[in-house]
Parts: structure tokens; C-alpha cells; sequence
């Protein structure tokens, strides 16, 4: 049997939506949209929302009990045969002119959607997957090493458990976060960040829950799908902390999010392989003959309107598949709403940068701005957002929307 999905072609939907809109027919994003009477499940078409509670309950009431909470977090505990039927059931509604009647009353402008966090976040784990990243970071603070990265680096996908409590929702204001630092002079101060920066990052949402390891191959029967994060830091609190135990303080205090979750389905005709591995990994790790799981993701970096960067994802050196099989190998358990991100996404080139870290070389190369200032980190009210698409069928792109961010001074001591 063939589909629309298997064979690239993409079904006719009977709204007005543009091909080149990134939240057309081939995405299908979910979240969470706060109406005057609650919350509910949302579905983005076109720069309209679909409310798939009050839909499933008129046209799939098998599933209302999916939806009735206003999150995602149902859902993503159904598992991937539910997942494939919504997804199914939400491209028929429309692309059939059957439904009509009963969805466009459900439908409601994009602009006035009030949109919260899309699920209860369980866990969080951000990991340090590209390797022009870690080696820039290497070059800056290990000058006269001969080699950039540490030595687990290529052998494993490094990481830190996050704290799940302070990921926020896009547009929630990210106050400057106070703590301990060093001078240049050497000495130690406490007071708001002065080098406060971002991380552009692809997040991966976890659905289904296990008690044990997840192998590679078990990949897309755990993960729901993908979103966006940019992972404020602290880098002057996170440089004195980080010996011997790795980032606390300077990266707890705000985790971004895009409010649209695009699912895993979405993503099929982004997958590429990743890059060529020196040493092979492990067997656990070892992917080479297996289906890949690199994702080619565009990415754009914009601070005040100006965009600062375009970080191509399909460079990572290890892939989620590979993160996901290292967190749990150790026979950690996987929670539905659990979150794990990709850490900085960076390419080989300048203008490929993800983080002001590497735009600005740790601050002796600031960054030329238009209104004729420069920055290396960011000043109170600075605003970052953060967009990527990938490629679709039919020569579409999906769209991840966007996650938004402004700087609040810190409290006043």
C-alpha cells in the first residue's frame, strides 16, 4: 500500500494555504493554546490553529480522552501507532472536503493564539553534539593543546542533566541570572552575569517510556518528535563552576522552547546520514549500518532583528538516535515528557555559529551590529529568536516556528 507520505507526494488541502508555508499539510505541528475557557491540544495550518479537542471529540471520540487536558502529554504516553493515526486522521480532516464544515469552525488565527509550554517536561538533558562546537571552545580556552577535543569526545555523546523545572515556554522573558564568577584579576565576585549568551539546539521529545536501554534501532518508537531550544548560559558563573562536575548554575536559571512540537512523521524527508565517525563508536553506538538518523535542519540566529547566523544541523556528529541509546545504556529509565537537546549547533564556517561564545571569539572579535554598535554578549533587552525548516516532500519545507527570547535585567540586590 502507498501513500502521499511514502511516495513524496503531498496532499491537496482544501484551506488557502501558500506550498511554500512551513506549517502546510506536511507538518501538522502540535501544541498548546490557552483559550478564555482552557486549554487546548492545537494543531498549526497556514497561520491558522486547528483546536484538536474540540475536533477529536466531534470527529474522533475514541481519542477525546487524548486531548481533554490541553497538553500533549497523553498523547506522547500513546505510542507511535496512536501518534500515526492522529497524524493520519488530522490529514484527512483537511485535505477532505467531507470535514470542512465541522474544522473550520474549529480553526482560529495563529496571531491572536495565546500558546503555553505543549507538555510537562520530566527530565532534561542537553548534550555537546557538534564537533565545530567542542573544537572551537577547545581553540579558546585550550590554546596550546594539540588537539581541541577532550579525549572521550569522539567516543561517546557528552552531556548534562538539566533541570526540567526552569524550561520555559517561547516569549517568556529570561531575567539575567546572578552568581559567582572570577574576575581577570582573580577575584571571586557574585553579582549578574556579564557574559550572558545563548545555544541555538534541536530538542527531541520523548513519547513512550522505558525502563531500560533504548537501542538505536528503537529510535522513532520513543521519540514523538522535535522542537526548538536555545539554552541560555551563563558563561562567566558556568567558567568558575564547571571543574569537576560540569555546568550547574550557569545553565539552570532558563531553557527556551518553541511552543510546536513537529512530529518525528514530518521529519522523514530531512534524514540524512550523518558525518563519517573516526574512531567507530562502540557497538551500542555504532550506526553505520543502520537507518539514519541525521537530520537536515536550517537554522537561523537573529538578535534584535538582525540575523547573526545560519547553523546547518545535518553536521552533527552524533545524532539523537545515538544520544538516546547513550543516556539510557546504563539502564536509566526514559519518561514520557522528557526532554534531551542537542546542544550547540555549529558549522565549520563563521557565519555557521550558534552561539555568541564562537560569533565574537570569547569577546575579541565583537560582532558588528546595524545600528552601528557591536555586541559579544548580551545587554538587558536584547531579544533573540531562534527559526529553522527542513525539507519536505513535493519540495516543501516543514517549519519548527520559533523560539523567542528577551533579556530582563537582573533583581535589584
Amino acid at each position: 500500500m502507498t501513500s502521499a507520505a511514502t511516495t513524496g507526494e503531498l496532499p491537496a488541502t482544501w484551506l488557502d494555504v501558500p506550498a511554500e508555508h512551513p506549517f502546510g499539510i506536511q507538518t501538522l505541528p502540535y501544541g498548546s493554546v490557552v483559550l478564555p475557557d482552557g486549554p487546548r491540544v492545537g494543531v498549526a495550518i497556514g497561520d491558522q490553529v486547528l483546536d484538536l479537542t474540540s475536533a477529536a471529540t466531534a470527529l474522533l471520540p475514541h481519542r477525546t480522552r487524548l486531548f481533554a487536558a490541553g497538553t500533549l502529554d497523553r498523547l506522547l504516553a500513546a505510542g507511535p501507532a496512536v501518534w500515526a493515526e492522529v497524524r493520519a486522521a488530522l490529514t484527512a480532516w483537511l485535505t477532505d472536503e467531507r470535514h470542512r464544515g465541522t474544522v473550520e469552525a474549529l480553526l482560529l488565527p495563529a496571531a491572536d493564539a495565546r500558546l503555553q509550554l505543549p507538555f510537562t517536561v520530566a527530565d532534561y538533558v542537553d548534550f555537546y553534539a557538534s564537533e565545530h562546537h567542542a573544537a572551537n571552545l577547545g581553540r579558546m580556552f585550550r590554546p596550546d593543546s594539540p588537539e581541541p577535543l577532550t579525549p572521550n569526545w569522539k567516543h561517546l555523546p557528552i552531556g548534562y542533566h538539566g533541570r526540567a523545572g526552569t524550561v520555559v515556554a517561547s516569549g517568556t522573558p529570561v531575567t539575567r541570572p546572578r552568581g559567582q564568577r572570577r574576575t581577570p584579576e582573580g577575584e571571586v565576585v557574585f553579582g549578574p552575569s556579564v557574559r550572558l549568551d545563548i545555544e541555538a539546539e534541536l530538542g527531541f521529545v520523548v513519547g513512550a517510556p522505558a525502563s531500560g536501554p533504548v537501542p538505536l534501532a528503537a529510535f522513532d518508537r520513543h521519540v514523538f518528535g522535535a522542537c526548538l531550544v536555545n539554552d541560555w548560559s551563563a558563561r562567566d558563573i558556568q567558567a568558575w563552576e564547571y571543574a569537576p562536575l560540569g555546568p550547574f548554575l550557569g545553565k539552570s536559571f532558563a531553557t527556551s522552547v518553541s511552543p510546536w512540537v513537529v512530529p518525528l512523521a514530518a521529519l522523514q524527508h530531512a534524514r540524512v546520514p550523518p558525518p563519517p565517525r573516526d574512531p567507530r563508536p562502540l557497538p551500542y553506538l555504532d550506526d553505520d549500518d543502520a537507518e539514519p538518523w541525521g537530520f537536515d535542519v536550517a537554522v537561523e540566529v537573529a538578535l534584535n532583528g538582525h540575523v547573526l547566523s545560519h547553523p546547518p544541523f545535518a553536521g552533527m556528529y552524533w545524532t539523537a538516535a545515538q544520544q538516546l541509546a547513550h543516556m539510557t545504556v546504563n539502564g536509566a529509565t526514559l519518561r514520557t515528557g522528557d526532554l534531551f537537546a542537542s546542544g550547540t549547533i555549529s558549522g565549520p564556517e563563521p557565519g555557521q555559529r550558534g552561539s555568541l561564545i564562537e560569533l565574537c571569539w570569547n569577546g575579541t572579535e565583537p560582532i558588528a551590529m546595524p545600528d552601528g554598535g557591536t555586541r559579544s554578549f548580551l545587554e538587558d533587552e536584547d531579544e533573540v529568536v531562534i527559526t529553522a525548516t527542513a525539507p519536505g516532500p513535493a519540495g516543501t519545507r516543514v517549519g519548527f516556528g520559533e523560539v523567542r527570547g528577551r533579556i530582563h535585567a537582573a533583581p535589584v540586590e
